[in-house]
């Protein structure tokens, strides 16, 4: 299935969002329409598709990679909490 506008959106904004003034969740806001929580619902999804990897291989391959690291993380305290108890 291709990309809509909405996902060529959140890409592009993804992208750049580095040069938005403020808070990235005001531009998320802002720019897309958005709630924030949303907004990263939809990038979650999108960047495990063909076409997004397709459409920007580079931008697509480093969320993944954040993506992973945060939930390695993630478990990495859950696994030291339950030790602790």
């Amino acid at each position: 299935m291709p990309l809509s506008d909405r996902d060529l959106a959140i890409l592009a904004f993804e992208a750049e969002w580095r040069r938005h003034a403020g808070a990235k969740e005001e531009a998320i806001r802002a720019e897309l329409g958005l709630a924030p929580a949303r907004y990263y619902q939809l990038l979650g999804r999108l960047i495990e598709t063909a076409d997004a990897q397709a459409h920007d291989p580079m931008l697509v391959k480093r969320l993944r990679r954040l993506r992973d690291a945060r939930a390695q993380a993630r478990a990495g305290r859950a696994g030291s909490q339950a030790r602790a108890r």
